[in-house]
């Protein structure tokens, strides 16, 4: 061991001053700059941590440095322990779906199967102009107006799969997978895992019975979604892991193929990065980006939205999971999204702030997050991570939080 003034420097620590010190310069600041960042800090204890001199032990000190510095606590310290793996706090729900919920509480077509369903005949043209309108109201984040449309039209596809002409009845079942898929989505979006997951299961089950294998692998895009946000990682990862390794088996996929394989390339990049599991994450990131590749264009098979935009959203997304602020900055910086959806977009935004949050850049946090609402006002409001990131600036913030701050902080619910 080296020494200084005295005492022994341990080569761990002296190493991990320099990782700090590198990082620092690396993000342009100074010692008194990065102190000023800290709870308590002087540009004087700061130096003496760059030079080994000051161990840091305490996991909370450790978390705030890397949050300073816009990287993982594993970053600056591989050594340290992985969070702990556990389920999304539940969010306070609005009711703009309970009228969806109602449906999937109970079966939407015992009528037919006991055999007093009226014998009129089945539209498919007109029920799939309702589910086109669903998935586009779903991705308006338009919650109030797809329930509105789940109430009558799930009921209707479910009758109409049980009593439509025998060759038209994959058209139905196919178009009721379609009605489910969107709900599991509109029920991610808000929070509500439960739903989303049960809605994924029924969209699964149709799909397979409408003879479509990639709609099925669609589903279970859905369905990893859910599992993520019910805290269940294992089975997020292996469900995508093995639609992943079925779909490879095809050497021939269409481009609706390749759609959802880079969408499920997507989703077990998340599921890794919300385990902390940063090779794993950036792998997968990697596999989706060559599936862009190989797509070549932005496309929106089973209503994914893949291509090679939604891997940047995503590459961004993962690094904010991880700690990677100042990486999920630039490349933030480089994505032209307006040609998405307002839901991919409002992603988009609603990460970047959460990525300025880490770094503590309030206003440009605020300015973003404030963006992404007026674009999917659900997907923040309801988004645990959005409120998380809300309370840790109001709480920084002190006794002069911004209002606009303040106000978000109301509409999340972030204090309570």
């Amino acid at each position: 061991m080296s020494k200084s003034r005295g005492r022994e420097v341990d080569p761990r620590d002296r190493a991990f001053g320099k990782r700090v010190a590198d990082l620092r310069r690396a993000r342009g600041l100074t010692q008194q700059q990065l102190a000023a960042l800290l709870s308590n800090r002087t540009s004087g204890w700061m130096s003496q941590v760059e030079r080994g001199i000051q161990p840091v032990r305490r996991m909370d000190v450790l978390q705030e440095i890397a949050a300073a510095l816009g990287v993982s606590a594993q970053t600056l310290n591989p050594d340290a322990p992985l969070p702990a793996p556990t389920a999304e706090p539940v969010p306070v729900l609005s009711n703009d779906l309970d009228a969806a919920r109602e449906v999937i509480a109970g079966h939407p077509a015992l009528d037919a199967l006991l055999g007093t369903a009226s014998a009129a005949p089945v539209d498919l043209a007109a029920l799939a102009a309702q589910v086109d309108e669903m998935w586009e109201q779903t991705h308006q984040a338009n919650h109030p107006v797809v329930s509105d449309i789940v109430t009558d039209l799930i009921p209707q596809l479910e009758q109409a799969v049980r009593t439509a002409p025998k060759e038209e009845r994959p058209q139905a079942y196919r178009l009721l997978a379609n009605a489910y898929q969107a709900l599991a989505a509109a029920f991610a979006r808000q929070g509500d895992a439960r739903a989303a997951w049960v809605a994924a299961d029924r969209a699964i089950t149709t799909a397979e019975l409408a003879g479509d294998a990639l709609l099925v692998c669609a589903g279970v895009f859905r369905m990893v979604h859910a599992f993520v946000r019910l805290g269940d990682k294992q089975e997020a990862e292996r469900a995508a892991r093995t639609a992943i390794q079925a779909l490879e088996q095809r050497g021939d996929l269409p481009p609706e193929g390749l759609s959802v394989l880079g969408s499920l390339h997507l989703a077990k990049a998340l599921v890794h990065a919300r385990q902390s599991q940063r090779t794993e994450a950036r792998e997968e990131i990697g596999n989706a980006r060559r599936v862009a590749q190989r797509l070549g264009e932005d496309r929106n098979d089973y209503h994914l939205e893949f291509g090679p935009t939604n891997v940047a959203i995503q590459a961004v997304s993962t690094a904010v999971e991880l700690g990677d602020a100042g990486e999920a900055i630039d490349v933030a910086q480089s994505i032209n999204a307006e040609e998405l959806s307002p839901e991919r977009q409002g992603r988009l935004l609603m990460d970047l702030g959460r990525a300025y949050a880490q770094r503590r850049q309030t206003t440009d946090a605020v300015e973003c997050l404030l963006r992404a609402e007026r674009l999917s006002p659900d997907l923040v409001q309801n988004h645990a991570a959005v409120r998380a990131a809300v309370k840790e600036m109001v709480l920084v913030s002190g006794p002069n939080v911004p209002k606009d701050l303040m106000d978000l902080a109301d509409r999340t619910n972030a204090m309570e």
